[in-house]
């Protein structure tokens, strides 16, 4: 299959931990994270120059709000984001007794709702808690419950294109979790593994879902990009270098 796939670059700055890109239509612009760097970053295509606003905590996620700005997912607090003042509005403070937690992937179900998990962080290399991270999900009227507990490190998210779906990677336990999806509860309900990685696919990071209802899973640190079948399970290999 990779053979049939071209994959570009489109923004050539360098990030340090560049991800969670979001297409935003009303500025014809990618807007993502770079984690390390503490800065949310919008690339125009039309100008390919990349601008960014700095935050005071790493920030692992970002999402649209339909009013303009963003909502984004920063140290273990949710927060609005004013992209042309450079404001930053806490929402909620979460984990505040877990000082080594920080939000990682987070992205906007079909009703709007946020969803973004946590994670800890590494007290010395290679060494970090585990279970110690969490799934949450932020409405409309601001308010915040816990989805899941016990992660490692809450990764991808996804819904399959019915909406009754919901996948779900936490990247230490190399696995990727189908949820049943109440679309309007917002409520996610009895998991099952889907595909577990083998320690040679390399640890499971980002996740979307394509217009055939395919899982594509990015495997950080192995340079390559796994196609899932929610409805056999089975995985191939969309581009490996």
């Amino acid at each position: 299959m990779s053979s049939s796939i071209k994959i570009e670059s489109v923004v050539k700055e360098k990030n340090r931990m560049g991800e969670c890109p979001v297409w935003e239509e009303r500025e014809s612009a990618l807007v993502y994270v770079d984690i390390n760097s503490q800065k949310v970053c919008r690339w125009s295509p039309l100008t390919n120059e990349v601008q960014s606003v700095s935050v005071d905590a790493r920030v692992g996620s970002v999402a649209l709000r339909q009013c303009g700005g963003y909502v984004i997912a920063l140290g273990t607090r949710f927060a609005f984001l004013d992209w042309d003042t450079r404001a930053v509005t806490t929402i909620l403070e979460l984990e505040q007794n877990k000082p080594n937690n920080r939000f990682n992937d987070g992205k906007v179900d079909p009703k709007g709702r946020f969803f973004a998990g946590t994670m800890a962080e590494e007290t010395a290399p290679g060494v970090r808690a585990r279970r110690q991270g969490a799934l949450y999900t932020l409405f409309p009227d601001r308010s915040v419950i816990k989805q899941l507990d016990q992660v490692d490190i809450s990764n991808g998210l996804d819904w399959s294109l019915d909406h009754r779906t919901f996948f779900h990677i936490d990247s230490l336990a190399y696995a990727v979790h189908a949820f049943s999806y109440d679309v309007h509860t917002g409520k996610i309900a009895c998991p099952k593994l889907l595909y577990h990685l083998e320690k040679e696919e390399q640890m499971p990071d980002g996740m979307c879902i394509d217009a055939e209802g395919k899982l594509w899973v990015a495997c950080i640190d192995g340079g390559r990009v796994i196609r899932i079948d929610p409805e056999t399970g089975k995985a191939s290999t969309a581009y490996m270098p």
